[in-house]
């Protein structure tokens, strides 16, 4: 794909300003200079010179660990931790992507060519290396621009994009079979809105945005098996309040709760999962002794038919793009997947005949789902126009 240097430039030098007014930030708040890329330093000086509680256990070399799980834990309660978490993940932003990209830009083609790993991720999912395309931390607005520097090859070519719309929901609907979420994509409702109105008692209208949003977070963090522990982390919430939500969304979704159960007891028997189009994921450590290690494979036992579903979906609609695209002498190249996205840097004239091609072979990879596919294309002079 083609990367925009000079802006990618441009932005490397707003990154370090900002970087310095964060690390400014913290230093007038701790009242000492130290160095923020020191796990040491930063563990001294948060727990103690500042006496911030630690109530982890300390690593290896007795030192105090500041890993993101405690560091955003510590956050929500601390200024001076949310302004070193910020600090980190700028500077990460920009010596992974913002100062590496440019440097990755083959000068033959003038291009970045990643490469696209089939047989690396164990749910089946493709994977990206050098540069890792799948990494990039969409979710902050600053790391969102960095989708800005993906740029089509010239002026009669535009970025399409193409992306499944919550696809891992989806298919959790469509395995479970639970009746409840399957009426909810029927009928074409918000799922997460759907999810809140059961979880709180209330009527669909009546959801607002923060019952919504903690639905959102209550509906993916089951399909990653995650317990009233780290939702209440993720929601910044008491324990009990996470627990409750939990025990309201399988009263909403009891065929959810089922499917789970039933999954791990099929594992157990089996040795193995599959995936709808019967594709295995083997696990060994179902039945292992360390209660750790069992319980991390009866979370794989859940998520990976959904995950793995999703991922075998993306390739099949993939190989059919191919064809079309081979078929049909476009000029349209397929040049990214992400996750659940497609994206091509598409020759503007063939835009609006291959649109509809796209979707269909995305939307129908898998044929006869009772659930409805959902598929969203966007296009702009950059990714994140695109998406």
């Amino acid at each position: 794909m083609r990367i925009d240097v000079p802006y990618l430039e441009k932005y490397s030098a707003e990154l370090a300003i900002e970087i310095a007014k964060q690390e400014k930030k913290v230093h007038d708040m701790a009242g000492v200079r130290f160095n923020l890329s020191s796990p040491k330093q930063v563990g001294e000086v948060l727990f103690e010179l500042l006496k911030i509680p630690y109530r982890w256990r300390k690593t290896a070399t007795g030192q105090y660990s500041t890993d993101e799980e405690i560091m955003a834990e510590l956050a929500l309660e601390n200024e001076v931790v949310s302004h070193i978490l910020k600090h980190r993940g700028l500077t990460k932003l920009k010596s992974t992507y913002v100062d590496a990209l440019p440097a990755l830009v083959n000068p033959r083609t003038g291009r970045v060519h990643s490469s696209f790993n089939q047989a690396l991720a164990a749910t089946g999912r493709l994977s990206s290396n050098n540069p890792n395309l799948q990494n990039i931390p969409v979710r902050t607005p600053e790391g969102a621009r960095v989708r800005e520097a993906f740029i089509p090859r010239d002026s009669e070519h535009v970025i399409l994009a193409a992306d499944y719309s919550q696809i891992e929901l989806r298919l959790i609907a469509e395995i479970s079979g639970d009746e409840a979420m399957l009426e909810a994509f029927q009928a074409g409702k918000d799922i997460h809105t759907a999810t809140a109105a059961g979880v709180f008692g209330i009527s669909f209208d009546e959801v607002n945005r923060e019952q919504r949003y903690r639905a959102k977070t209550v509906n993916f963090s089951i399909i990653y098996g995650a317990g009233a522990t780290n939702l209440s982390r993720q929601l910044g919430i008491k324990r009990t309040e996470a627990k409750e939500l939990i025990d309201n969304y399988f009263a909403q979704y009891p065929g959810l709760k089922h499917y789970m159960e039933k999954t791990v007891e099929d594992a157990r028997k089996n040795g193995y999962v599959t995936t709808l189009m019967n594709r295995r994921r083997y696990l060994r450590d179902i039945d292992s002794r360390s209660s750790l290690e069992r319980s991390n494979a009866e979370r794989i036992a859940v998520n990976t038919p959904i995950q793995g579903t999703a991922a075998d979906m993306i390739k099949i609609a993939m190989v059919r793009i191919h064809d079309i695209l081979t078929k049909g002498n476009y000029q349209t190249k397929l040049i990214m997947q992400v996750h659940d996205e497609l994206v091509f840097d598409a020759l503007r004239s063939e835009v609006d005949a291959l649109q509809p091609l796209i979707m269909d072979s995305m939307k129908h990879a898998i044929p006869n789902l009772k659930v409805p596919i959902e598929v969203g294309i966007g296009m702009g002079n950059n990714w994140l126009e695109a998406h």
